[in-house]
């Protein structure tokens, strides 16, 4: 992506001046949506780029590898969501040993000051930032009276639903119990991963069920189980499937790997991008005695998700 950037190295990326929103972006759900939008808008207003920060990996992977925590979206899918929400240019900057050790005051001074050549800068409600969570508010609005030509800082107003405020922990509790009517209320939209269909054992084709397969590129997916699915990108309407979402104990996986079976469909997808949208939860995943036991079960499945997905069709995701 030409709009994308992950060093802080270099000269200054916008020497017009720019809005900086930052967080973790994980999900964009409709409050990184209402921090991402102002920023837009005020960019525009002051006629500059408007920018979106991020680290990749996110500062709570990094300092829990035996344990990472669930992903809502790949990096990929960030940068390209933050994108169409109108941003001119995402850093997803490299969330290394430097990085983590950068003490608040010089993430101001060498990315926000130098690098982007921030005049305003906004960010979501209790935002915190550099070593040991050192740097608030309060301190961003200080230092940007002092820097420079200066910058102003602001918090947008926490955005909440049925009291409480939408956050990415609130839809990951919601997808993994299988409550995907919270799920798309808190994101604003279905919830749905994205990826390029990758080359598989091909098992499922010997059983009958030729899959398209995801991959996570090392991260934890934010939900495991039998769904019932929409396949959107491979023609001009989603295409009704059922999709695996797990480690494959039966055939002793270890990789978690997303496989979507399109029903009445028969092609090539290796290499397409593709977006898998979760409807329902059908089981969670099992280790079966062997391959005819599995086999049955897959037809229980298929035939329980186009019980589901026949009679509402849906055009988008």
């Amino acid at each position: 992506m030409s709009k994308l950037f992950r060093d802080i190295e270099g000269g200054t990326r916008c020497p017009r001046g720019s809005v900086v929103c930052i967080g973790a972006f994980d999900g964009l759900h409709r409050g990184h949506r209402a921090l991402v939008g102002h920023a837009v808008e005020r960019a525009q207003a002051l006629q500059v780029p408007a920018i979106a920060l991020s680290f990749e990996p996110l500062p709570r992977e990094l300092f829990a590898r035996g344990a990472p925590p669930p992903r809502l979206l790949s990096p990929r899918a960030k940068a390209e969501g933050l994108c169409d929400l109108g941003i001119d240019q995402v850093g997803l900057l490299r969330f290394r040993k430097r990085m983590a050790s950068m003490s608040a005051e010089d993430f101001v001074s060498e990315v926000l000051v130098r690098l982007l050549q921030a005049r305003e800068v906004w960010v979501g409600p209790g935002f915190q930032f550099g070593k040991n969570r050192g740097g608030d508010l309060d301190l961003l609005q200080q230092m940007g009276k002092q820097a420079g030509p200066g910058f102003t800082a602001g918090a947008i107003e926490p955005v909440t639903l049925d009291g409480e405020r939408v956050s990415s922990t609130r839809i990951r509790e919601a997808l993994q119990a299988g409550d995907f009517a919270t799920a798309t209320r808190l994101l604003g939209r279905p919830y749905a991963i994205s990826g390029r269909v990758v080359r598989g054992a091909q098992l499922g084709r010997t059983l009958g069920y030729p899959t398209a397969n995801i991959r996570f590129g090392g991260k934890t997916p934010a939900l495991s189980g039998i769904y019932a699915t929409w396949v959107h990108g491979v023609g001009e309407e989603p295409i009704a499937s059922v999709s695996s979402l797990g480690t494959r104990p039966t055939v002793n996986g270890t990789e978690p790997l997303l496989e979507a079976h399109l029903f009445d469909f028969r092609g090539d997808l290796y290499g397409r991008r593709i977006k898998v949208e979760f409807v329902a939860k059908l089981r969670d995943e099992e280790t079966f005695d062997d391959l005819p036991a599995l086999t049955a079960q897959m037809h229980r499945d298929a035939e329980q998700a186009r019980a589901i997905l026949t009679p509402t069709p849906r055009a988008t995701a």
